[in-house]
């Protein structure tokens, strides 16, 4: 495991050839070939709520649920995919990669733990099993896999899910002085999930980030971080497997103004992705992806609750997209889980296996034995990256 340090302002002041040459040593400077794949994994923390960023008009139970956000700008400005489902207001410019056939939403997925804890949640989604314990993570399984393989974590902390033996680094900024990103983190989930004192800590969270704090493990709001990842990404011979998180999307009370403001973050992050990706951008697949949804209806703080099936999306020039994909279960009252959240129909380990195996070329033994242990009789799914 390796650390890379480099000032915020030195790094926003160069240009990708600089920061490969100053801080990326170890990879060597070779042209990306057209099979030079990359893939990098966003893992929103908190539990977005899918069906807010990703809404289903075609449904008469999530409008008769989601009454009270109908009007709201978000869905009023809505951008609609297809006949059945439509893109928040903010997602401007995934929307126009959507039609570019280079952003493929999935509905209704979830890692297999069915729980509503975010930390045992997120501990499912990095660890690549079943159940929420282990001490290594799939993606770093998936870089010892691979040969030659690299990855690189946008982390202050180097997350779960690239732990282990793999040939991986960790990239940052200096944080605010004093602020611990573990602890700032589980104050965010703690808080977050108590309507009588949300209110007061989003207060709190929003002068840390005016003061440059409390932006996530990375020290970086999400677009600069995944401006990060494409420097390093995009150089020559960079590391093929990526890692960027972003905090505060749980939405326990006033979800419509923090959707706004967190939605357009995420526009914002994939197009600073994109653009300096460039280079790579059609060999790449970016996948956001979260701990769980939310429930159907709303709560009295005008908000959600924790709950199962959330939204992933899969971006980039090697995405077969489109179109919107996985089963939709529906959102009237006898199609919901329990009666109170969307169920979850694909599990999210298929969508990481069709990705690593049809994209990076994994093999399925090592899908099925390491990477994703004791997985083999779930089936990854196909046909969401482009052929050849």
């Amino acid at each position: 495991m390796h650390s890379i340090h480099l000032d915020r302002r030195g790094f926003l002041g160069m240009g990708a050839a600089s920061l490969a040459v100053a801080v990326l040593p170890k990879f060597a400077l070779a042209a990306a070939g057209r099979g030079d794949t990359r893939f990098l994994l966003v893992l929103l923390r908190g539990g977005l709520d899918g069906v807010h960023a990703l809404q289903a008009p075609g449904d008469g139970g999530y409008m008769a649920l989601r009454g009270d956000f109908i009007h709201s700008k978000g869905q009023a400005d809505s951008l609609k995919l297809d006949g059945n489902f439509a893109l928040h207001g903010a997602l401007g410019f995934m929307a126009g990669l959507y039609a570019q056939q280079q952003l493929l939403p999935m509905v209704a997925v979830a890692p297999p733990y069915r729980q509503r804890s975010h930390f045992e949640a997120q501990d499912c989604v990095e660890n690549g099993t079943a159940g929420t314990s282990g001490s290594t993570g799939w993606l770093n399984r998936c870089v010892a896999a691979m040969p030659g393989g690299k990855g690189l974590a946008v982390s202050a902390v180097m997350p779960l899910a690239m732990r282990g033996n793999g040939d991986v680094s960790t990239w940052s900024p200096p944080l605010a002085k004093g602020v611990d990103p573990v602890l700032w983190q589980q104050l965010q989930l703690l808080y977050a999930a108590d309507p009588a004192l949300a209110p007061t800590f989003a207060g709190i969270d929003a002068k840390m980030e005016a003061m440059g704090a409390g932006k996530g493990q990375n020290g970086l709001k999400l677009p600069q971080a995944m401006a990060a990842a494409a420097k390093f990404m995009a150089a020559a011979n960079g590391p093929r497997i990526g890692f960027v998180e972003d905090t505060g999307w749980d939405s326990h009370g006033g979800e419509l103004a923090l959707l706004d403001r967190k939605l357009a973050e995420l526009d914002a992050g994939v197009k600073a992705f994109h653009d300096g990706a460039q280079p790579i951008w059609n060999n790449t697949v970016v996948v956001i992806v979260t701990e769980f949804g939310r429930t159907a209806a709303i709560n009295g703080t005008g908000g959600t609750d924790h709950g199962t099936g959330g939204v992933a999306f899969l971006a980039g020039g090697a995405v077969k997209g489109g179109r919107v994909a996985g089963s939709w279960p529906g959102m009237g009252k006898a199609q919901l889980n329990e009666g109170r959240d969307l169920l979850a129909t694909t599990d999210m380990r298929a969508l990481f296996k069709g990705v690593l195996r049809e994209h990076l070329e994994v093999g399925s033994d090592a899908l099925a034995r390491s990477v994703f242990p004791d997985s083999a009789a779930l089936a990854p799914l196909s046909g969401l990256v482009r052929a050849g």
